[in-house]
């Protein structure tokens, strides 16, 4: 559709009310309906590959006539596998366990007064995110699985392909009682749309952006409803002296290299000096072997070759490619001076044997993740056993790390009586 003013702003109020009406409805569903709901999507996301396909091509080809790089057309990229992932996480999210409804705590007054705090969806959710396919029908499985309606604002560059799943998720919605707004996507390219809905508060509950750092901040300046977020994945591992040497470099390589332009992958490595004459050299070598350009201090520089001086920006940066900085330290705490100064509270790791020292690091690092012995790589959604996630936050309130169903959550008080005065 095309908007202006005034059709643009009645447009999203009225998506937004839509979906508040929605999600009234879908707060009260039984698992079993959500859970055939996100089944029957599957089965018809299968049987309706072709045409998502057909969608996904001319996503592609308007992409490449607009010159998006190679990296951008590859997560835009549909194929039968790519679909068959799609349906099989929505199957995944249904085999999760429903978090509405779940009494959180219950207690008894002395007054016989029962007092119980019970799970409940947050109410309307409005997702902005950049141009992956499959993200549209993660976050309508994740949001309606927890009772909320949701509004998908996805990058240009997929619009069609959004729209296919989208229509598939509406059909299976009709077959199985799931609400009929429950999962809306806007239909306007207008960038003023996301504005407009970010004033929306009285309609929508949460704002959740999922993108570059420039998306995330515009949506956080804008929103006056709560949003979830985090800005950029600046992660650290810290190699201590009192680490196995060969565990730090597989551990190295694998949070940089197994895939670099996420948000969990490391961008910084920190090491103690009194193991820095074994574990830099060979740790440049991997590193470099796999194309890995690494910036770092002098007193590192002078045990490899090949490597760059790194600025003080470059310990601030979240690269998203091929590119690492490298700093020795003289303490742990050191290290987690350095990493609660430069990093961005996402995920940060520690190599050691010292399990003094591996405590001292998770109570001295104000991340959402720590990773004792094991890659940044590892914080996420799925590998924490929580299912599908919307997102990652770095944010204290509400919600913290992945965010699955039951961030996707509040709770109120049921107070049970039997006729109870205060006097």
């Amino acid at each position: 559709m095309s908007t202006d003013g005034d059709a643009l702003t009645k447009y999203c109020r009225a998506t937004a009310e839509l979906a508040r009406a929605a999600a009234a409805l879908l707060s009260q569903l039984p698992r079993t309906v959500k859970d055939e709901w996100l089944r029957h999507s599957a089965r018809e996301l299968r049987d309706g590959c072709g045409r998502i396909l057909q969608a996904n091509d001319r996503d592609l080809q308007e992409a490449k006539d607009e010159g998006l790089p190679a990296a951008s057309l590859d997560r835009l990229a549909l194929n039968p596998a790519r679909v068959e992932a799609i349906a099989q996480a929505l199957e995944s999210v249904a085999e999760l366990a429903d978090p509405v409804g779940e009494r959180i705590e219950s207690i008894v007054r002395p007054n016989g007064l029962r007092i119980e705090k019970i799970r409940v969806p947050l109410g309307v959710v409005f997702f902005v995110y950049e141009s992956r396919p499959n993200v549209t029908a993660d976050a309508a499985a994740i949001c309606v699985k927890s009772g909320n309606a949701v509004i998908l604002r996805c990058g240009k560059e997929a619009a069609h392909s959004s729209r296919a799943i989208v229509d598939i998720l509406h059909a299976s919605a009709a077959s199985t009682g799931i609400p009929a707004h429950a999962v809306q996507l806007v239909d306007t390219p207008d960038r003023q749309a996301v504005r407009v809905f970010l004033r929306l508060n009285n309609l929508i509950d949460l704002a959740i952006p999922r993108g570059g750092e420039g998306l995330i901040r515009a949506v956080a300046e804008e929103a006056r409803m709560p949003v979830i977020k985090h800005f950029t994945g600046n992660c650290h591992l810290y190699v201590d002296r009192m680490a196995d040497l060969s565990m730090a470099v597989e551990l190295a390589v694998n949070s940089k290299c197994q895939r670099m332009g996420v948000c969990n992958a490391c961008e910084s490595l920190l090491v103690h000096r009194d193991i820095a004459s074994r574990f830099i050299p060979e740790a440049a070598r991997e590193l470099q072997a796999r194309g890995i350009e690494i910036r770092a201090d002098a007193q590192s520089l002078r045990l490899f070759a090949g490597g760059q001086p790194a600025s003080e920006q470059d310990y601030y940066q979240e690269f998203l490619g091929p590119i690492v900085s490298l700093k020795m330290v003289a303490t742990i705490d050191e290290a987690i001076e350095h990493i609660n100064r430069y990093g961005s509270h996402h995920t940060d790791g520690i190599v050691t044997s010292d399990e003094l020292a591996a405590n001292r690091f998770a109570d001295g690092v104000d991340s959402a993740a720590v990773m004792i012995n094991a890659s940044t790589r590892f914080h996420d959604g799925g590998e924490f056993g929580l299912g599908a996630e919307i997102g990652i936050s770095t944010d204290k309130f509400h919600a913290r790390g992945p965010c699955g169903l039951r961030e996707l959550t509040s709770y109120k008080y049921v107070c049970r009586g039997q006729g109870q005065i205060r006097s």
